[in-house]
């Protein structure tokens, strides 16, 4: 029975849920309007924040009111057309109501008998994933916080079970005695797999790198002597130039001295939807394990990583925990395909991406992007800009001459607004380097961009 203050209580949570969806309404309707990167004075603003723990509580709705009023002018509209930093996509709008039904569930996605619809959509995801992207069906998989919370687990996994074939159970055994193993990586190895392998125990001293040429593609000739204790991982997609690195021929090198070969695929994976692109993935469905991301190219809510192994019981065998009161089902359970044990249900809102995009939305998304990149460089070019790679998908690196004038440009690139661009380092030559992942960017803020990109840099050169 509801009394009436519990009555008035459900009021105001109506009331302020309404508020949120008005706010929310407003932010999304704006997007494409505003700056992509906030003020000076916005930041400065978050001083309010930094107030001491309060003694007594605030009223919801002021709570939401400061958020609002103080928060959402200083994020960075990366959900926008115009933000082409890091490799981020914008959420695709079921993605994105998905979220808001998904909080308001707020289910613990550990195990199928806590939220039945997270272990459900879960188990779907995964295997909408392999179909979409012709890997092994027989793939055991999860899903993660991002690309490099699946590579650790995809390597954990790779570790589990070579040591289990030279007799070491590295459960009981933990890795200290623990017979060696080798590790290969390109000379473009992105961090998160650096990290990773630290994270996993293998130290970074140990890794042995292979060259790579103008455009960061592994040199597969150059591949060290590989035995059954060796892991090599490749890329699908350096996030620099968009390379890929040969995966049939590494693959089968490896895969002939019984070697385990795992791909960092956070975003350039996605492209084995395309026809067009698919070629240059070539050969990358022969490797042993997977890495991510459903927050970049796929475009769903942030955070959402995915982790695919084709050896089942190894992903299972060194992530299950046991004890009494967890123990599952017969069926699969989510916390042991992953590091995390509680988790939110973030095959939501990446069930409703895929679902409102399907095979042929996907697809199209992925060549609209690439074909945008084409655009922007076309743009440089013209300009009598320098563009460093060869664009192949959705990446591209920009030099603006001497690496201190790029430099300032990227910076005033940022301050004025229009879009956003960020910066890095190519072949020892500083670089402005341009992403383009995100379903909500047009043609038309592409030439808006590049327009304002090329204005800015012809007063600095």
């Amino acid at each position: 029975m509801t009394t009436q203050a519990g009555t008035k209580e459900l009021s105001g949570r109506d009331q302020l849920l309404q508020q949120a969806a008005a706010r929310a309404r407003d932010y999304v309707r704006g997007i494409a309007d505003r700056r992509v990167a906030p003020t000076e004075a916005t930041l400065a603003n978050l001083a309010i924040f930094r107030e001491p723990f309060p003694a007594v509580s605030t009223d919801a709705g002021s709570v939401l009111q400061m958020l609002d009023e103080f928060g959402s002018p200083a994020t960075v509209a990366s959900t926008g057309g115009r933000y082409f930093g890091f490799v981020q996509g914008g959420t695709l709008p079921a993605s994105l109501a998905a979220n808001w039904l998904a909080a308001a569930w707020d289910q613990n996605a550990a195990l199928r008998v806590m939220s039945p619809v997270a272990a459900e959509l879960e188990d779907v995801v995964l295997r909408w994933v392999c179909d979409a992207l012709d890997l092994p069906r027989e793939c055991e998989g999860g899903l993660v916080t991002c690309a490099t919370t699946a590579n650790f687990t995809a390597l954990v996994a790779a570790r589990q079970a070579i040591l289990a074939r030279e007799g070491w159970n590295v459960a009981d055994d933990g890795m200290f005695g623990a017979p060696p193993i080798d590790i290969v990586v390109g000379d473009e190895v992105h961090a998160s797999i650096l990290k990773a392998l630290s994270l996993a125990g293998f130290g970074r001293k140990r890794v042995k790198r292979v060259e790579v040429d103008a455009q960061g593609r592994m040199n597969a000739a150059k591949l060290p002597p590989l035995n059954e204790k060796t892991i090599v991982c490749i890329q699908a997609g350096n996030v620099n130039s968009g390379a890929f690195d040969p995966a049939a021929e590494i693959c089968g090198r490896a895969h002939e001295q019984g070697a385990w070969v795992h791909v960092d695929g956070a975003f350039g994976l996605w492209t084995r939807v395309s026809p067009e692109f698919a070629p240059l993935t070539a050969g990358l469905e022969h490797a042993d394990s997977w890495a991510t991301d459903a927050h970049k190219w796929p475009n769903a809510s942030y955070d959402c990583g995915i982790v695919l192994v084709k050896d089942g019981m190894a992903l299972k065998s060194a992530m299950t925990m046991t004890a009494a009161y967890l123990e599952g089902g017969a069926r699969r359970e989510p916390m042991y395909h992953t590091p995390e044990a509680s988790r939110r249900a973030r095959g939501v809102e990446f069930w409703a991406a895929l679902k409102s995009l399907g095979r042929a939305g996907l697809r199209s998304l992925i060549e609209r992007t690439c074909a945008h990149a084409q655009r922007f460089a076309d743009h440089f070019r013209q300009a009598g800009f320098e563009v460093l790679n060869d664009v192949v998908i959705n990446q591209l690196l920009v030099s603006f001459g001497e690496s201190a004038v790029t430099q300032k440009i990227i910076r005033a690139i940022q301050e004025d607004g229009t879009c956003w661009c960020g910066g890095t380092v190519w072949q020892r030559k500083s670089a402005m380097r341009v992403s383009v992942s995100s379903w909500a960017t047009t043609e038309a803020d592409i030439d808006a961009s590049a327009e304002a990109i090329l204005r800015i840099a012809r007063s600095f050169v």
